[in-house]
């Protein structure tokens, strides 16, 4: 169970990951070590799942961004998955309800990086895209 030390801490990890655990410690009224602890416990229940990079991608280079909604075929979604894990282009992946099955964000070089992509998926399923016109949050 999570106290509202470790929800504060959780917020703090989010905005910046790479917040020392002292400086947290300030924020929170914890020592450093007692933050690391606590973050380490998280870790270990699988709370805290791993760190990521924000990128701003206007900075490095043409990158095009595209919403998939996947209409699965089949109910092998094993496989499906499999294949998107594996792919680095896709920045994030949920399952959902209403239309579709899935909903992919993808980020690609080109309009023949995302063609390329969308050939490859059509073997799960049908698929419906939107292209990101700019990042809002």
């Amino acid at each position: 169970m999570l106290d509202q030390t470790d929800l504060h801490i959780l917020a703090l990890l989010r905005e910046n990951s790479r917040l020392q655990w002292k400086d947290i410690g300030e924020q929170v009224h914890l020592s450093g070590q007692a933050v690391g602890n606590r973050i380490r416990r998280m870790e270990e229940q699988g709370i805290i799942q791993g760190y990521t990079t924000i990128i701003d991608t206007s900075k490095v280079g043409p990158v095009l961004t595209a919403i998939i909604s996947m209409f699965m075929k089949s109910n092998d979604h094993q496989a499906f998955i499999r294949f998107i894990s594996n792919h680095p282009e896709v920045i994030e992946a949920h399952r959902t309800t209403g239309e579709g099955c899935y909903s992919l964000i993808v980020s690609v070089t080109d309009q023949t990086a995302l063609n390329a992509l969308l050939d490859e998926l059509l073997p799960f399923g049908n698929y419906r895209i939107s292209l990101s016109i700019g990042k809002i949050k």
